[in-house]
C-alpha cells in the first residue's frame, strides 16, 4: 500500500488531466480504490461513484459518498457481473486476470482511465515485484477492443517512478465524445 507515496495524496494528476473526456453525469466504477482519494473528487465533481475494494476498515467511510461493494477480486468472483460503466478508473493497482473484465466493464460510449506502475519501478523504488509492473506496451494490447485516446509509458519525477498509462473509450455510442461520426470507413 503507497499511501504516504507523494504520488498518492490527492487525485491522480492522469485522472484530473482526462476527467473532461467522462460522459456527463456518468457513473464511474473506482477499482481497488483504497481510502477514496480518486472516489472523494470525482463525487465533488458530480459522477456517481461504485467503488470496490477489499478492505473493509477503509472504505466503510466512503459508503455515504458512493456504492461501496467489499470484494476480494483477485480471489474471489467478479463483484459485478454484467454491469457495465461510463467510465472505469484504475489507479495504483494491477491483477492481469481482471484486465479482460476491466475492459468489459467500460459501456458503450464511455472510457477507461487507467495508471499504474511499469518496469523500471524495482530501480526506484516499490512496488518492485513484477506481478505489479507492466511490460512495454502491455496496457495497449489489454485496451486492443478500444479506441486509445492517450498513452504514456515512462518515467516521471517528483516522485521518481515508472509508469504506464492509458485513457480509451468504447466510442459506440451515437453522440458520444469517442463516436467515430465523420471518420474514414464510418459511413458518415
Amino acid at each position: 500500500m503507497l499511501l504516504n507515496h507523494p504520488a498518492t495524496r490527492g487525485p491522480s494528476a492522469w485522472l484530473q488531466r482526462w476527467v473532461h473526456l467522462l460522459p456527463p453525469a456518468a457513473t464511474v466504477l473506482d477499482l481497488a480504490c483504497g481510502s477514496g482519494r480518486n472516489l472523494r473528487w470525482l463525487v465533488a465533481q458530480g459522477y456517481r461513484l461504485t467503488g470496490v475494494d477489499r478492505d473493509e476498515s477503509v472504505v466503510t467511510p466512503l459508503k455515504a459518498l458512493a456504492e461501496i461493494v467489499v470484494a476480494d477480486i483477485e480471489a474471489g468472483p467478479w463483484p459485478l457481473p454484467g454491469r457495465r460503466f461510463g467510465a472505469v478508473l484504475v489507479t495504483h493497482y494491477l491483477w492481469r486476470p481482471l484486465l479482460p473484465i476491466i475492459i468489459d466493464s467500460v459501456a458503450d460510449g464511455g472510457c477507461l482511465i487507467y495508471d499504474t506502475f511499469a518496469d523500471g519501478q524495482q530501480t526506484v523504488g516499490r512496488p518492485s515485484r513484477p506481478d505489479f509492473l507492466l511490460q512495454p506496451g502491455e496496457l495497449l494490447h489489454a485496451c486492443a477492443g478500444l479506441r486509445v485516446v492517450a498513452y504514456e509509458d515512462g518515467f516521471l519525477t517528483e516522485p521518481d517512478r515508472f509508469v504506464q498509462r492509458v485513457v480509451a473509450a468504447r466510442g459506440a455510442a451515437p453522440g458520444s465524445r469517442f463516436a467515430l461520426e465523420g471518420q474514414p470507413g464510418t459511413g458518415s
